[in-house]
C-alpha cells in the first residue's frame, strides 16, 4: 500500500485528506496497527488511482494456500 500511495505521488496527509480521515488513519494501516476491511481497501485504492481488481489479483498470486 505504501508503494502504491507513493507511486501516486501522495503523502499520507494528502491521501488522508482525499479520504476525509485524519493522517493517523493512513499511518496506522500502513504500519499494520489497523486492519482494513474490503470496502475500505477498495475506497483507498480508488483514491490512489489503483484498480482494486488488479490489486486483488496480485495479492492472490502471492498469497499462501494456507494460513
Amino acid at each position: 500500500m505504501v508503494k502504491l500511495r507513493r507511486a501516486a505521488g501522495l503523502s499520507q496527509a494528502n491521501l488522508a485528506e482525499k479520504l476525509g480521515k485524519p493522517a493517523s488513519y493512513v499511518a496506522k494501516y500502513e504500519l499494520g496497527e489497523r486492519r482494513l476491511d474490503a470496502v475500505e481497501l477498495c475506497i483507498i485504492l480508488k483514491a490512489i488511482s489503483s484498480e482494486p481488481e488488479m490489486f486483488f489479483g496480485m495479492l492472490l498470486s502471492v498469497a499462501p494456500s494456507k494460513l
